[in-house]
């Protein structure tokens, strides 16, 4: 590359919404599934895509897109082989930050909180719904580690088409899932001239029933 890539003139306003201490559910986990069936009604083809932000023993952080598959008061969940960097940086740094953004109705929700491994109850079901061709990438795959070649990877999906034709490949007790538990949420709604709407729920100290709702400045 030649020279500087300047978007310092790249902007654009964000028109879409409000956000009010009124708008708000008492309850963060029901606020965000409201926001997440608002971003699917207003078109986003992947509303439960979310940066998961980790860090490893050092502090070194690291980022990528998971997907969330379902989640209640206990938490957030999503599934993944374990021995991937992520998976490796959460067994020596059981904490991490959850970020989803939808373009189309300007809105981010971060939240915050320690990581907890599912059980191989929860793995295995989901596992069984999955498709079986991605049953069979799941298997074949040891997640983050170095490969040859795309040729080699195929090959290893083959061999488990084979080996279990009828698609009923077992998973691999290193595939599972994980819960945040959520110790923080923050509703940002983009707003006019970049002064955003930003409300923060948080839990009192000591009191893991109740959330404290605050506005913060943009």
């Amino acid at each position: 590359m030649e020279g500087e890539i300047d978007h310092r003139s790249t902007r654009r306003d964000f028109t879409h919404g409000e956000l009010h201490r009124r708008d708000l559910d008492n309850n963060p986990f029901q606020q965000l599934a409201n926001w997440l069936a608002a971003a699917t009604s207003a078109g986003n083809f992947d509303a439960t895509a979310m940066v998961l932000a980790t860090a490893d023993a050092s502090g070194r952080p690291n980022a990528r897109y998971v997907l969330l598959k379902h989640f209640d008061e206990a938490g957030l969940c999503w599934y993944t082989d374990q021995r991937s960097q992520k998976g490796q940086e959460l067994a020596a740094n059981p904490y991490a930050a959850l970020v989803f953004y939808w373009p189309e109705n300007d809105r981010q929700v971060r939240v915050n909180g320690a990581v907890e491994p599912l059980d191989d109850a929860a793995a295995e079901s989901y596992f069984q719904q999955r498709p079986s061709p991605s049953r069979y990438s799941a298997a074949a795959s040891i997640q983050s580690q170095v490969i040859a070649s795309r040729a080699e990877l195929k090959a290893r999906v083959a061999e488990l088409q084979q080996r279990y034709p009828e698609g009923n490949v077992p998973r691999n007790p290193a595939w599972g899932g994980y819960r945040l538990i959520p110790e923080r949420f923050e509703f940002w709604q983009g707003r006019r001239n970049r002064l955003h709407d930003r409300f923060v729920y948080r839990r009192p100290e000591g009191n893991r029933r109740e959330w404290i709702i605050e506005r913060l400045m943009p």
